[in-house]
C-alpha cells in the first residue's frame, strides 16, 4: 500500500465522509474502478452491470472500491467525418486520465473496465504510467446479427451503402442489414481493433482467462468480475503492479497472437506505444520477423465470412490459439500475469475445433497475418493486414490517383471516378497531416461494395479499422505532412506493390523526387485544442504515434 503523510490522508478521509463513506471505510486501501461506460458506445453501455460485483468482491477483503469515469469513444460513431480525427489522440488522452486518477487520488489499486479499440490501449498505457497493481476487465463481445442465414456487423453497414446506392440493393435490404448488424452490446464480433486490444490485454497479463473472447452480458463475464473483485486486493497487498509482470517476451507473444490470428493492423501502433513506456523497444520490424516465423491458424470476420468471436470463443478462443503456438514452441510459457502464468493458462485451454483454430501443422497460411513493406513510398516503413486481402491482389501495380483527404477519394469512389487497376493515394490522413490519423476503412468499404477489391489499391499515411477488408497499405512513414516521399507521388505515377516480397516501390528517380522535392509545400488542415497539442507532440506512426 502507498504510504502517505497523516495529515494528507486526514484531509481525504474528511472528504470521503461528505458522501457518506464511514471513518473506518476512509482508511481502506482504495481501489480505484475506472470506467469508460457511456451511453454513446455499445461496446461500454453494458460496463456498469459489473460495477456492483466488483465492489462487492473488494470489500469483503478489505478494501474502499470507488467509481472512476474516462472517455469511452467509439470509432462507428465518427467514421467516415471529421470526428474520426480524435478518436487516435483520444487513446492518450485516456492513458492522461488513467495515470492521473492514479496519481492525484492516491489509489492503492485499479480495476480498469474497457472494451473498445483506443480505450483498451490507452487504459493500459495510463496503468503502466501509474504503475499501480492493476487488473483489467474487458467487456466481451457482442453478437453477430445474421440476414438471410449470412452474419452481418458494423462492417457491413460500410460495404452495403455503396450497393444500396448504386441500385444493387433495395431500400428495404440496406434498412434491414443496417437494423440487424449490431444486436447487442459488446465489442464488434470480429477480429478488429477492439477484440485484438482486448486479447492484447490477456497475453500481457491484466485479464483473467479467456476475457479476451467472453460474450458480453454472459453469466462467465459477470463470474470473471467476481474474479477481479476478489484478486485486486491480493495484488495490491503483494504489490504487484504492472513492472513486475511485462517483459519484452510478454510484447513479442502479443505480437504472435495477433499474427496467429490475423489481429488489426492498428496493433502496430498500441503495441509498441505501451512496450515503449514500460521500457521496452518494439518497431514495426518486430512485427514483420514474428509473421514470418508463426503463421495464421485461425480467420474470423471479416478474414472469414462464417466465423464469427462466437464460434472462435466456442472452439475454445484465445487459451486454446495460446495453447497451439505455445504445442509447436513459438510462444513464451514463461510470461507472468495476474491470474497466472502462460504456462499455467495453457494448462486449462482445450481446443475443441480444429475447424476454427488450427494446430501450427495445419496451419491457414504459413505466414501471420500483418506485413511491413519498404521501399521509396514508405522509406521507414508502412504495413498491410494481407490476411484480408485476395491473393490475387498481393501483387499489384497501376497508375497513381491522387486525393489530399480522404473525404475527396471517399466521394469519387462512390461517383465511379476510380477505376478497376488504379492505386488510389490518400495523404495527408497521418498522425500530423489530418491532424489525428483517421481510419479510411469506409473507402474500403466502398471498393469492397462495388466488387473491385481485387481491382483498386489504397496506399494512405491513415490508418485502417480491423475490419478492412482489400489491398490498403498504411501507416506510410514518414507520412506526407513531415515530408515523406507519400506527398511527392504526382497523378499518373506508376506504383508496384509486392506484398509476399515486402515491397512498395514508386517508379520515379530518385533525381526526380528531389527535383519534386524543391517545390513541395504541406498541406496545412486546421487544428485548435487538443488536437493542435497532439499534432504538435505526436511521433511517426512508425514509432507508435504518440506523444508519450
Amino acid at each position: 500500500m502507498r504510504q502517505w503523510n497523516e495529515q494528507a490522508n486526514e484531509e481525504r478521509a474528511a472528504l470521503l465522509y461528505a458522501m457518506g463513506i464511514t471513518e473506518e471505510e476512509a482508511h481502506r486501501p482504495i481501489i480505484g474502478i475506472i470506467n469508460s461506460w457511456n451511453e454513446m458506445n455499445p461496446g461500454h453501455y453494458h460496463l456498469r452491470e459489473v460495477v456492483d460485483i466488483i465492489k462487492k468482491g473488494v470489500a469483503a477483503k478489505g478494501g474502499l472500491p470507488l467509481e472512476l469515469t474516462s472517455a469511452g469513444p467509439c470509432d462507428g460513431m465518427c467514421t467516415n467525418t471529421s470526428g474520426d480525427r480524435y478518436t487516435l489522440p483520444t487513446r492518450d488522452l485516456i492513458a492522461a486520465e488513467v495515470q492521473t486518477h492514479g496519481d492525484l487520488n492516491r489509489l492503492d489499486g485499479m480495476i480498469l473496465l474497457a472494451s473498445c479499440d483506443k480505450v483498451v490501449p490507452g487504459m493500459l498505457l495510463g496503468a503502466v504510467m501509474a504503475d499501480l497493481p492493476t487488473i483489467m476487465l474487458t467487456g466481451g463481445y457482442m453478437l453477430p446479427g445474421y440476414v438471410d442465414g449470412e452474419i452481418v456487423t458494423l462492417g457491413s453497414a460500410k460495404k452495403i451503402y455503396s450497393r444500396y446506392k448504386s441500385g444493387n440493393m433495395t431500400e428495404e435490404k440496406y434498412k434491414e442489414i443496417l437494423s440487424k448488424c449490431c444486436p447487442t452490446p459488446g465489442a464488434c464480433p470480429f477480429m478488429g481493433t477492439a477484440n485484438t486490444m482486448c486479447a492484447m490485454a490477456e497475453v500481457l497479463g491484466f485479464s483473467p482467462h479467456g476475457n479476451a473472447n467472453v460474450r458480453a452480458q454472459s453469466e462467465e463475464w459477470h463470474k470473471m468480475a467476481e474474479e477481479c473483485g476478489d484478486r485486486i486486493m491480493d495484488i495490491v497487498m503483494d504489490d504487484i503492479k504492472p513492472s513486475d509482470i511485462l517483459s519484452q517476451e510478454s510484447f513479442y507473444n502479443t505480437i504472435r497472437y495477433c499474427m496467429a490470428t490475423g489481429g488489426s493492423s492498428n496493433s502496430m501502433l498500441h503495441i509498441p506505444a505501451i512496450a515503449k513506456k514500460a521500457g521496452f523497444e518494439l518497431a514495426p520490424e518486430d512485427f514483420d520477423r514474428i509473421s514470418r516465423e508463426v503463421p495464421l491458424i485461425s480467420t474470423i470476420y471479416p478474414n472469414n465470412k462464417n466465423i464469427s468471436m462466437v464460434e472462435f470463443d466456442k472452439a475454445g478462443g484465445l487459451p486454446a490459439v495460446v495453447k497451439e503456438l505455445a504445442a509447436a514452441g513459438k510462444f513464451a510459457k514463461s510470461c507472468k500475469g495476474i491470474f497466472g502464468s502462460i504456462e499455467e493458462k495453457i494448462g486449462v485451454a482445450e481446443n475443441v475445433d480444429t475447424s476454427v483454430i488450427h494446430p501450427v501443422s495445419d496451419p491457414i497460411e504459413e505466414q501471420g497475418g500483418l506485413a511491413v513493406l519498404h521501399g521509396n513510398v514508405g522509406t521507414l516503413s508502412s504495413i498491410v493486414k494481407f490476411s484480408a486481402v485476395d491473393k490475387k491482389a498481393l501483387t499489384f501495380s497501376g497508375p497513381a490517383r491522387i486525393y489530399e483527404s480522404n473525404e475527396d477519394a471517399y466521394y469519387a469512389m462512390l461517383n465511379d471516378e476510380i477505376k478497376k487497376g488504379d492505386v488510389v493515394v490518400i495523404r495527408y490522413e497521418g498522425p500530423k497531416g489530418a491532424p489525428g490519423m483517421p481510419h479510411l476503412s469506409s473507402f474500403m468499404g466502398l471498393v469492397i461494395g462495388k466488387d473491385m477489391g481485387s481491382d483498386v489499391a489504397l496506399i494512405t499515411d491513415g490508418r485502417f479499422s480491423g475490419s478492412t477488408s482489400g489491398l490498403a497499405v498504411g501507416h506510410v512513414s514518414p507520412e506526407a505532412y513531415e515530408g515523406g516521399n507519400i506527398a511527392l507521388i504526382r497523378e499518373g505515377d506508376l506504383i508496384e506493390i509486392d506484398v509476399p516480397g515486402r515491397k512498395m516501390e514508386l517508379k520515379v528517380t530518385d533525381e526526380e523526387l528531389e527535383e519534386r522535392r524543391r517545390s513541395w509545400k504541406p498541406v496545412e488542415k486546421p487544428s485548435y485544442g487538443w488536437l493542435k497539442i497532439f499534432k504538435e507532440k505526436v511521433s511517426s506512426a512508425h514509432y507508435g504515434a504518440t506523444i508519450y
